[in-house]
């Protein structure tokens, strides 16, 4: 593995962890009525990498999973930016 791929790898880590405790904190926020990650920074996580955290914390601490734009758009993301990384990698073409 290369320098690259390190780089790249330690990158997701980090926005995907970051895309989880989004989703916890905002959970933790919302219950005591404080104020609130706005959704656009949420799904802004989810598209710099982090859609795997964000949907698992979704899950983890059940929160946005009533909302039909972050139970449909999360997952979106993640097929997305799973069909352009294997096209960048030439597996898919």
């Amino acid at each position: 593995m290369d320098f690259i791929e390190k780089i790249i790898i330690v990158y997701l880590v980090i926005m995907n962890i970051a895309g989880c405790l989004s989703m916890f904190i905002d959970k933790k926020k919302a219950i005591k009525h404080a104020y609130r990650i706005p959704e656009a920074t949420l799904f802004t996580i989810a598209l710099m990498g982090g859609s795997i955290g964000s949907i698992i914390g979704m899950q983890w601490f059940r929160h946005k999973t009533k909302h039909w734009y972050f139970v449909i758009g999360m997952p979106a993301i993640l097929i997305v930016q799973v069909i352009l990384a294997l096209a960048l990698t030439g597996v898919l073409f």
